[in-house]
């Protein structure tokens, strides 16, 4: 019921306000004539106080309700005080007026017919000193007041509705504009030149090593500030290309979320409170992004579907993980089901071996976490890297920059595809670096040898530029990654221990328009009990190969990918069927049908 309080607008209080008044002037007059009843007074009290209360408390739950204990209760109350003051029938206007307010669809038939023609016809019965042709135009009078109250109650409510409505539209329209560009940027990124790009990324590079050959504190700002000048004027090019800028990818992430939060509450019209946990690090970009995707759908659904008014977002930095809680007061689900929205968020998380969860409750609202690891230097251990680029400039480079990591070693370099498979024949590493454009073999070509031969070496792909068609062939050889050799030495050397610890990294320019299509194309199809979970093909794969009893080592061997994968894509099953283990995964896809 207090609830309910918090969500009445001005006229609720407007109508509770006329209703107290009148009861109260009621009990007033009956006190001071109490002499002429025919019943013990504190009856009539009992009964006054009854047809006050009870009604309102009908109200709250159904208007029907509501309408038969007025007309019961506070019209009985007056038939009675009529029956011995001819007078006392105006009592009833005000409840005829709350009748009408209150009534809505077909009801207006019955309460109208029972307000106006019923109750006067037995007044004028029972009461032999009252007109019913003077009680009729008063109370009928009174009856179309309420239901013009009515009317312009029902407008404001609509307008209410068209109001969220249009601030929520304006939200999508902002997200779709977005991805309208980002499109759009992809398209005119083919238009940048192969030896400016080149060029940019050798001068960075190079600077890069200089780091190692001036100590001085001098020394190192000039070398930062030539390597932000590079790295600015590079994305100036990039920017006029492509027509769109990404400034939220410079910002830090708690200003970056901040602004997101204050901007949505100034266009949602709901109390958003941020708060800031624990001593802010520096995050890699993927995981920015995904923060930052995550806390827009999550402000967006909070709206658009639990009908929020105060959202609480917590981002805590914490030593092995960033963590991001959105909660809000909302109406909540009994049976919480993942949307498209909900889905890629899980998929962000999943691609950095993170994870999404979500906790609703009806009435209680809705909790959502976004959990990722930090991804800090492996002190017990060392990678092993071979780089593979036609560009020896590049090569040396990345070759200081990655030496340069205590838990990262370079163990071999090559030309071309064909010399990245000899290398890794002889030496096995790790992971490799990749190249694209080589002479003689391409790395798509030679990823797919690589991982049919070597399914436990993992493969990073380095490239000049984003080429949406290239970036999804080269992931459906079985690459665990897909960069730009523009991205920070810091940055790059995070991701190498990320997707050596079994995760995948897209590009985030890249991301929308490769995954987003290919949950559409790889939505199951013809099995209606695939599509209620959202299972994908590759999901059905792992699932058909655990119900034959295999192993997650076997499963990779078998689909080409790695372990770390396997086990990913085996979480994310278990998460949409709603199961704990594999054998409870399968027990339940063998009873949904999705095992024949």
């Amino acid at each position: 019921m207090f609830t309910t309080w918090k969500q009445w607008l001005w006229y609720d209080w407007l109508l509770l306000c006329i209703r107290f008044v009148i009861w109260f002037s009621l009990m007033i007059t009956t006190i001071q004539h109490q002499d002429h009843l025919t019943v013990p007074l504190w009856i009539i009290v009992l009964w006054e106080i009854a047809a006050f209360s009870i009604p309102w408390i009908c109200l709250m739950f159904s208007y029907r309700y509501y309408l038969l204990t007025e007309m019961v209760l506070f019209g009985g109350v007056c038939f009675y005080l009529t029956l011995l003051f001819p007078a006392a029938y105006l009592a009833f206007l005000m409840p005829t007026f709350m009748i009408a307010a209150n009534s809505a669809h077909k009801s207006f038939r019955w309460s109208s017919s029972i307000t106006v023609v019923l109750f006067p016809l037995l007044v004028a019965i029972f009461s032999p000193g009252t007109d019913l042709w003077a009680i009729i135009p008063q109370i009928g009078l009174a009856f179309a007041i309420g239901f013009s109250f009515h009317l312009l109650v029902s407008n404001y409510r609509q307008n209410e509705i068209i109001r969220n409505q249009k601030l929520v539209l304006e939200q999508y329209l902002s997200q779709i504009e977005q991805i309208t560009l980002l499109e759009e940027r992809d398209r005119l990124s083919k238009d940048l030149h192969d030896t400016m790009g080149h060029s940019y990324t050798s001068i960075i590079m190079g600077l890069e090593i200089l780091r190692t050959e001036l100590a001085t504190k001098d020394g190192e700002q000039k070398i930062d500030s030539l390597l932000q000048l590079a790295r600015n004027s590079m994305e100036e090019v990039r920017a006029y290309l492509h027509q769109i800028d990404s400034p939220q990818e410079s910002l830090p992430l708690t200003v970056t979320l901040q602004q997101l939060a204050e901007e949505f509450q100034k266009h949602a019209k709901v109390n958003v409170r941020t708060r800031i946990i624990g001593e802010e690090y520096i995050v890699s970009k993927q995981a920015k992004m995904t923060l930052y995707r995550c806390l827009q759908e999550s402000l967006t659904n909070a709206v658009r579907h639990g009908q929020s008014t105060e959202i609480i977002v917590s981002l805590h930095f914490e030593p092995q993980q960033t963590r991001l809680d959105v909660q809000d007061n909302g109406d909540g689900v009994e049976e919480w089901k993942d949307g498209f929205g909900l889905t890629a968020m899980k998929e962000r998380a999943t691609q950095l071996q993170g994870r999404v969860t979500v906790y609703s409750e009806k009435g209680e609202g809705t909790f959502i976490s976004c959990v990722l690891p930090r991804l800090i230097q492996l002190s017990d251990e060392r990678i092993r890297l071979c780089i593979v680029d036609d560009h020896s400039f590049i090569r040396d480079s990345l070759h200081t920059i990655l030496d340069g990591q205590e838990d990262l070693q370079v163990v071999g370099v090559a030309e071309d595809g064909e010399q990245a498979v000899e290398l890794c024949r002889s030496l096995n590493p790790d992971l490799i670096l990749m190249d694209l454009e080589m002479p003689n073999q391409d790395g798509i070509r030679a990823t797919k040898i690589i991982k049919e031969t070597w399914p436990n070496i993992r493969v990073l792909i380095l490239s000049t530029f984003q080429d949406t068609e290239r970036a999804k062939e080269i992931m459906r050889s079985g690459a665990d990654g897909y960069l730009l050799k523009s991205i920070e030495s810091r940055e790059l050397a995070e991701t190498i221990r990320l997707v050596y610890r079994g995760g995948t990294v897209i590009n985030q320019d890249l991301f929308h328009k490769m995954w987003d299509g290919n949950d559409e194309e790889e939505s199951v199809g013809p099995r209606s009990d695939g599509e209620e979970y959202g299972l994908t093909k590759r999901e059905l794969e792992v699932l058909n190969l655990l119900s034959q009893g295999n192993r997650y080592k076997t499963i990779s061997e078998k689909l080409y990918l790695s372990n770390g994968t396997v086990r990913n894509y085996a979480s994310t099953l278990y998460d949409k069927l709603g199961v704990n283990n594999r054998e409870e995964a399968v027990q339940k896809a063998r009873d949904t049908g999705l095992l024949l």
